[in-house]
């Protein structure tokens, strides 16, 4: 059962209504969703790795209910089904056509999962953001990124960010080569995929960022399972000469839990 949005006096973007113009079956397990709406003219995205919010139609609704502003933040009416409330990276934006594309992990549990897979052209969703930033600087250097499956948006999206003069080591972690995709960057680019033993997550990937060289390295980037996150993190910053400035760790998502919070740097690994 998912965890409704709450009321929030912090003030938030506005939720844009839009439509479903598009689905791409892109791995067996991950689905590309584009969407747009004259409600994502000024949309913009500032940042790689940044994120959106999405609302889901209630069952029995052709789109979600959205959000009035009151004083105590936005708040759903009570009188209707409260939409669930999920976080993604957004894969690309195309201001031409003011059309934005998410790509989905089916993972067969959760409203977003669910939902995306019976997606169909034509049907209604609300989009907030974006929001985050990036915290290294992107340019000349040698990167080390890695991540699951959650993190192919971003990974995709902090890609294409990099300039020629940048090279980058990729890891990344999946269930087999089903769902291997293709990632492209001006940079110099290495891409590794580590296919996981059935049930276990972060294994492989904890023993591949571990062993990587991250000497002089302009950044290192992880995303993915919030503990597979953490025990990196940890190790990183205890075992290997690393600057804690150029590492920044996401946890998308934690085992276990349908609703993991947003903004899980992994900052309490030590």
């Amino acid at each position: 059962m998912s965890t409704p949005p709450t009321p929030s006096s912090k003030p938030r973007r506005r939720f844009r209504p839009v439509e479903v113009t598009a689905v791409r079956r892109l791995t067996p397990r991950m689905v590309s969703v584009a969407m747009s709406g004259s409600a994502l003219a000024d949309f913009e995205i500032t940042a790689p790795t940044q994120h959106v919010k999405l609302l889901f139609p209630a069952p029995g609704q052709a789109a979600p209910t959205l959000p009035e502003s009151g004083p105590e933040g936005l708040r759903f009416p009570d009188d209707q089904p409260c939409p669930a409330m999920r976080t993604f990276t957004p894969r690309r934006f195309h201001s031409e056509t003011a059309t934005l594309e998410v790509e989905f992990v089916l993972h067969g549990e959760g409203p977003a999962s669910a939902w995306a897979q019976q997606a169909e052209v034509g049907q209604g969703l609300a989009v907030a953001g974006p929001g985050g930033r990036m915290p290294l600087t992107l340019g000349p250097g040698r990167f080390v990124v890695a991540g699951d499956e959650s993190a192919i948006p971003a990974i995709g999206m902090l890609l294409a960010a990099l300039p020629p003069s940048a090279s980058t080591e990729v890891y990344l972690e999946v269930d087999g080569a089903a769902d291997e995709v293709e990632l492209s960057s001006d940079a110099t680019t290495s891409v590794r995929w580590l296919h996981r033993q059935p049930g276990t997550y972060g294994e492989v990937l904890y023993d591949a960022v571990v062993d990587a060289d991250i000497t002089d390295a302009a950044g290192v980037w992880v995303a993915g399972e919030a503990q597979a996150v953490r025990r990196i993190r940890r190790t990183l910053l205890t075992d290997r000469p690393l600057d804690p400035e150029t590492l920044v760790t996401r946890g998308y998502w934690r085992l276990g839990q349908q609703n993991h919070p947003d903004h899980d740097y992994g900052e309490d690994a030590a």
